[in-house]
């Protein structure tokens, strides 16, 4: 039978850097031109970073994220989903300063601290376009995601109950979903609630696909009926990978936040590339896209109208 299933696009990140790719858009005006893209091509969520406009690096400042939130809301109606994970080495107060200022309908969450490395990367880049490139990547070996229980419960406290926002649950490992069921029955987490099952990062669960059945059932175990299901994979295994969760009945996140890549050695030249490509594949499985109208019916959102931006 045809389900809705959400597509959420993640647009720029923190993950990659500039060397690693031309398309990767950093400055405010090609970031909302290439989450406007992706909107238009299905995408019902859009989840968003902000970049410093001079060199590319991973930005918590409101003033950038106000230099593109607005032209993406003019220009559609996808859900806009602003980040709360920032970076690595960004603090706690630095990650919400932008999502406390614009009280966005969504927000991602990180549900553990974590080693979350991509220094592998560094030794496949020689000529790095910017200085702090090769340090951010090579760093990555040597840094913990901080993410505590303290910490979380001040975002669902002060960005969930205060501003009216849900989350996108990120969840890159088992550990995580019982972190998460934690605060159910804390009673700072209420139904229906959204699960980002995230495979691939080096410190997290690994992309196979018996783990997305593992971390599938052991989501149903924790929380029945009470929560819609994603997937996203790192890099190679994004398409396969999320072809395999849709099966499974989950929804989808493509980006280049998360792969760089269309397909084997070939770039993707924007956004909304994958989530053309990843909308084909869906609808071949006999899948319907949810708009960004359903996916704020499904997931319980406060609606675009109650932002701060």
């Amino acid at each position: 039978m045809a389900r809705k299933v959400i597509i959420t696009c993640a647009v720029t990140g923190a993950v990659h850097t500039p060397t690693m790719s031309p398309y990767l858009p950093l400055t405010p005006r090609d970031i909302a031109a290439q989450a406007i893209e992706a909107a238009q091509a299905g995408a019902a969520i859009l989840h968003l970073h902000a970049r410093d406009p001079a060199d590319g690096r991973p930005s918590a400042d409101p003033a950038v994220f106000a230099q593109f939130l607005p032209a993406i809301r003019g220009a559609t109606d996808a859900v806009l989903n602003l980040t709360t994970g920032g970076s690595t080495s960004m603090t706690l107060e630095q990650r919400l300063a932008a999502p406390l200022r614009f009280k966005p309908e969504m927000a991602s969450l990180n549900m553990g601290s974590m080693n979350f490395s991509i220094h592998p990367m560094a030794a496949k880049l020689k000529d790095w376009k910017h200085g702090w490139e090769r340090a951010y990547v090579e760093g990555t070996e040597d840094t913990i995601f901080r993410n505590t229980f303290r910490d979380i419960r001040r975002i669902l406290q002060e960005l969930g109950e205060g501003c009216g926002t849900r989350f996108e649950f990120e969840c890159y490992d088992l550990g995580h979903l019982y972190s998460l069921a934690h605060f159910v029955d804390a009673g700072l987490v209420k139904p229906p609630f959204f699960i980002q099952t995230i495979l691939g990062i080096l410190g997290g669960i690994g992309a196979d696909p018996e783990n997305v059945g593992f971390m599938r059932q052991t989501a149903n175990r924790l929380f029945g009926a009470d929560y819609h299901w994603s997937v996203l994979a790192a890099g190679r295994h994004q398409m396969p990978l999320l072809t395999h969760a849709a099966v499974m009945g989950a929804n989808v996140r493509v980006g280049l936040e998360d792969s760089l890549y269309l397909g084997r050695g070939q770039l993707a030249t924007s956004n909304a590339e994958q989530v053309r490509k990843i909308r084909r594949l869906l609808e071949e499985l006999g899948h319907e896209i949810a708009t960004p109208a359903e996916a704020r019916q499904m997931l319980g959102l406060k609606g675009a109208d109650h932002v701060a931006f």
